[in-house]
């Protein structure tokens, strides 16, 4: 059984970016759509419908859900990433440009959200994936490695949208 998953390598290379990727403009009838579709078979409030209604919100416009996603269509802009297979347990490592600590097995450990800045029509939006961290615990299967990755949301005027950090679990 090894002391550490995490190689000096590994350690190194938290904060490296392993993805980025820019939405089209938000349209207004994107919003639109995904509120029809979350608030189905409910109508969706008005605010997201109607910009004279949203006008007269606290917000002054039309806005997203927050739970909007800009890049569920389609994106303007994806940065060149290594070819990683998706269900490779060692697929952070991979995009990142390194050897990962060839384990077999993972699972989802968990996602947390933060929101900021509303989208709003004519915002682009820019997606930066980057490795948070690596800490580890002893399981009852051993030492199980606990990787967690950030996903920052920024808006056309460099404000922070959506912060999602993801734990993968791997043994």
């Amino acid at each position: 059984m090894p002391d550490t998953h995490i190689s000096p390598e590994m350690a190194s290379a938290v904060g490296t970016e392993l993805g980025r990727v820019v939405s089209f403009p938000v349209s207004a009838s994107d919003i639109r759509r995904w509120a029809i579709a979350v608030y189905w078979p409910e109508p969706p409030p008005a605010r997201f419908l109607d910009e004279v209604v949203a006008s007269k919100t606290p917000q002054g416009g039309l806005v997203a859900p927050e739970d909007f996603n800009p890049f569920a269509w389609a994106v303007a802009e994806s940065g060149e990433r290594p070819e990683a297979d998706d269900i490779d347990p060692d697929r952070t490592e991979i995009l990142a440009g390194i050897q990962g600590p060839g384990l077999k097995n993972q699972l989802n450990g968990g996602m947390e959200a933060e929101y900021g800045a509303l989208m709003r029509p004519g915002d682009v939006i820019t997606s930066v994936n980057r490795i948070a961290g690596y800490r580890e615990r002893e399981g009852r299967l051993g030492l199980m490695l606990f990787t967690i990755s950030e996903d920052t949301w920024t808006n056309s005027d460099d404000e922070m949208v959506k912060k999602t950090r993801q734990t993968l679990i791997r043994y």
